[in-house]
């Protein structure tokens, strides 16, 4: 069975903690023992990964030094993750406290909703409002994209009949 499913909404208390859900919990203790790395993300969202599957992502990049001394795209990405990204423990009680820094760029205040989003490898934590332009960005992207597969389908089926 797949961990990290589902959404769930509750709220940051004013310290900058998340209290997650048992079944999201049980999901990290079940990944990771509970070790996990946090990253923002462009599209502005907190990705909290198991700290293997963050490990994994980012991945042994080969001659790593020789492309940061040649390339700025290479440098911003190495900036992105090293300024963005941050280890932290799920404590007991089921918590992860969010840098304020993070917070703030995220628009996650403490008092307003939130939605915690499983991705299959971790969750997302989402301010509500943003989370809501997301799903309709995905669900607008799914619809234009299968639209653009049934012309494709059409039009290759009208070509194999003037053929045929």
């Amino acid at each position: 069975m797949l961990p990290f499913r589902g959404q769930e909404r509750c709220s940051i208390d004013k310290n900058g903690r998340v209290k997650l859900s048992p079944k999201t919990l049980g999901d990290f203790r079940d990944e990771c023992d509970c070790d996990v790395v946090l990253h923002c993300l462009p599209e502005g969202a907190l990705a909290v990964y198991p700290e293997d599957v963050y490990e994994r992502m980012r991945g042994g990049e080969p001659k790593s030094a020789e492309r940061a001394g040649e390339s700025l795209v290479f440098r911003r990405n190495l900036r992105r993750f090293g300024a963005l990204s941050s280890p932290e423990k799920v404590s007991p009680q089921g918590r992860i406290t969010i840098p304020g820094g993070y917070r703030r760029m995220l628009e996650l205040d403490p008092g307003e909703e939130i939605v915690v989003v499983g991705v299959e490898i971790g969750v997302e934590i989402w301010n509500a409002r943003r989370w809501e332009e997301e799903l309709s960005n995905i669900n607008a992207h799914v619809v234009e994209k299968g639209e653009r597969e049934m012309a494709a389908d059409l039009l290759a089926g009208a070509t194999e009949e003037a053929r045929g």
